[in-house]
């Protein structure tokens, strides 16, 4: 008997016995999440990920979803008459454009994808940096304004709520002790926020395929990198613009203690569940120093 995507029951059944390896490794681990890209803004891609969210969820892996935002703030900013600037890739944040940042990720963004993600069958909480002052911060350059540098992660509310069932969804939003509001770079806060986890791995979803050696030439995809070569990869010019951050982030957290890191394409649909769930894998994948 076929279904109607073509398969037999048989052939779903050894799907599901090819993945157990993996639903076994991950179970009771914790797997940080950072969203952000074309996957947050297309509906469809959305929906892909918060299911495939919820289905590691149910499988018994613990899933931390931490969130950015930039487009929607932008577009937000631009509504009120706002305009966006923009330093080395940081968006200038003044005391106003701060609770700009504040109300649409802590928000609209949060609660749109905690929504989303109970309406898949899932059971989701989200928070931001500000609750139980869990990313605190520091300015990281006047000129920026609130743009903040993570100083500490208060694990407390995450562990709270996965021993409790819940998804955890984090917008980057910090503060400082005296409760100024801050804007966080999600990679940044990923990267803490799985460090300080001891997370089993961090999937950073991106616009490309990954690390590619041209990047004009998504079948040059460099599938594994140990964090010892990123120097030399830097200066052969392979890492390079905006992948430069985005690797200090995975590299951060590699050296916090996060056992793997991958940069995979949130524009392919389910991505999560093929690199956590499958031998293939369809990012870069980066490790520590033996």
């Amino acid at each position: 008997m076929t279904n109607n995507k073509g398969l037999t029951n048989e052939q779903r059944a050894g799907i599901l016995v090819h993945a157990l390896p993996y639903i076994q490794k991950y179970t009771n681990k914790i797997i940080v999440v950072k969203y952000g890209g074309n996957a947050m803004i297309n509906e469809e891609l959305k929906k892909g990920v918060m299911t495939d969210i919820v289905l590691l969820s149910l499988i018994g892996v613990k899933v931390v979803l931490v969130h950015g935002g930039g487009p929607e703030i932008s577009d937000t900013m631009k509504r009120l008459g706002k305009e966006s600037k923009f330093v080395d890739g940081l968006r200038v944040t003044d005391a106003e454009t701060a609770k700009i940042v504040q109300m649409v990720l802590a928000g609209k963004v949060n609660k749109d994808l905690v929504n989303l993600i109970q309406l898949l069958g899932g059971s989701a909480i989200g928070l931001c940096g500000i609750d139980g002052h869990m990313i605190s911060v520091k300015m990281h350059d006047e000129r920026l304004g609130y743009v903040g540098d993570i100083t500490g992660i208060n694990t407390k509310p995450i562990y709270d709520l996965l021993d409790n069932g819940y998804i955890p969804v984090i917008s980057t939003v910090g503060c400082d002790g005296e409760g100024n509001v801050y804007n966080v770079n999600a990679d940044t806060a990923a990267a803490s926020i799985a460090g300080a986890l001891q997370a089993e791995s961090l999937i950073s979803m991106t616009d490309t395929p990954g690390l590619l050696r041209d990047k004009d030439d998504e079948s040059t995809l460099i599938p594994v990198i140990n964090v010892s070569e990123a120097p030399q990869l830097i200066k052969d010019g392979i890492i390079s613009g905006g992948m430069i951050p985005k690797i200090d982030c995975c590299i951060e957290a590699i050296r916090r203690g996060v056992k793997k890191v991958f940069i995979i394409d949130g524009r392919v649909p389910h991505s999560i569940i093929v690199e956590v769930l499958t031998d293939e894998g369809i990012g870069t994948m980066l490790t520590g120093s033996k």
